[in-house]
């Protein structure tokens, strides 16, 4: 891979998991896992700790985002936080909340500023963040808050986790299943699918992309004898959708979507709820796969697992899924590149 204008930005994530040693191991394996340049928003002194807690040689250089690229190559190129990060692997604590909240939030204005390609964020621990007063469902719902400093308003981010075989949508995300139907609409259906079909042309390239969307209720209803929510809630937002010229189709049963002959149907799946969508892409590619976030002003990537605390602190966790969000997040905002 060709090194890009700008360096990519990659948050700390949470302190207390796995994010700063698979930072770490990413970067120790940066020429077998041919990764762009990259600098980490963090407390250099966390990093040092961590590297030698799971005793991994990396020399850690603080550093600018335009010097990155020169440091990159000989060390781990550090833009520090405002304070000192006091965490202990596998026991996260609040006091750390403002300070995984700036690393995101520089990262952003990173690239607002032209000093960063894009973000590669490391996973947070969401109830260590509402301890501190949080106020946002999730990650994602953050980053679309963020948006605004682009000067065009919050945006709505929608998560696409894309992995080697199959990509999918969640239309409801970080809610109690008990509340999708509280959530669920036609024009949420009709909004994520207009930025998915858009995006994928914008960012993945794609001609014109092939939208399945599952039924929420087995069998997608059933033509109504199992759930009247498909023939009240999807089917007119898909009519819509096809009357714009989006490709879609649906609703589909979501137990026949995603076997192997089904998937070379569609180029990504609109699911209904959080967990429809990510099962089957976490069990084909967990390593693998790349949660990226569509209609932000701006490309964001991060890994598809968690903090992993039972594993922080061991070296044991593998940068797979880090590497892959950084390799993607390059790849997305500036495509020439690869």
């Amino acid at each position: 891979m060709l090194a890009p204008a700008r360096a990519l930005a990659v948050t700390m994530g949470e302190p207390s998991g796995i994010g700063p040693e698979i930072t770490l191991m990413a970067w120790a394996e940066r020429l077998k896992r041919d990764l762009p340049v990259f600098y980490v928003i963090a407390d250099p002194e966390l990093l040092e700790t961590r590297a030698k807690q799971i005793g991994l040689k990396v020399k850690i250089k603080v550093c600018t985002p335009e010097d990155a690229h020169i440091v990159f190559h000989d060390a781990l190129p550090v833009v520090p936080l405002s304070k000192s990060v006091n965490a202990v692997a596998g026991v996260p604590s609040s006091a750390n909340a403002q300070m995984v909240l700036e690393s995101i939030r520089t990262s952003v204005e990173h690239v607002r500023d032209g000093l960063a390609c894009a973000v590669a964020t490391n996973p947070i621990a969401k109830e260590v963040l509402y301890q501190a007063g949080f106020e946002h469902p999730g990650h994602t719902e953050y980053l679309g808050a963020l948006s605004e400093m682009f000067g065009k308003g919050a945006q709505q981010p929608i998560m696409l986790l894309a992995g080697p075989d199959l990509m999918t949508v969640p239309v409801t995300l970080h809610i109690p299943l008990i509340k999708i139907w509280d959530v669920l609409s036609p024009q949420l259906i009709i909004d994520t699918a207009r930025i998915v079909d858009r995006d994928l042309k914008r960012r993945f390239r794609l001609e014109r992309p092939r939208i399945a969307v599952a039924g929420l209720n087995p069998h997608a209803g059933e033509n109504g004898t199992m759930g009247t929510e498909d023939l009240e809630i999807i089917v007119p937002a898909l009519d819509k959708l096809r009357d714009e010229g989006v490709d879609v189709r649906g609703p589909l049963p979501a137990d026949t979507l995603f076997h192997e002959s089904a998937r070379e149907t569609y180029d990504v799946v609109l699911a209904m709820y959080h967990d429809q969508a990510l099962i089957p892409v976490k069990t084909l590619a967990f390593d693998d796969t790349v949660n990226v976030t569509l209609g932000l002003p701006f490309v964001r990537t991060s890994p598809d697992h968690g903090t992993a605390f039972g594993l922080a602190g061991h070296g044991t966790a593998r940068p797979d899924s880090l590497s892959a969000a950084m390799r993607l997040a390059v790849a997305l905002s500036e495509p020439e590149l690869v």
